[in-house]
């Protein structure tokens, strides 16, 4: 009988909660895009992260390279 309790509650408390969920997000500044300087969409830097991801996938290609030459050499 608790387990069912319990479920039950947890079920309640998920739909009451889900309505912040789905909210919308605030409307735009009012003024034309790029009247004040500002840029809403595509200003977003991307360099430092890129070379972050590029320099750890060519770190982690080298090693399945080196333990797979390491693996023939020990065959």
């Amino acid at each position: 009988m608790k387990k069912i309790i319990v479920k039950l509650l947890l079920v309640l408390v998920l739909i009451a909660g889900s309505h912040q969920l789905i909210s919308q997000p605030p409307p735009p500044p009012p003024g034309g895009h790029g009247d004040t300087g500002n840029q809403n969409a595509g200003s977003a830097p991307i360099g430092g992260g890129l070379f972050i991801l590029l320099g750890l996938g060519a770190a982690y290609g080298g090693k399945k390279i080196y333990d797979m030459k390491k693996e023939n050499l020990e065959e």
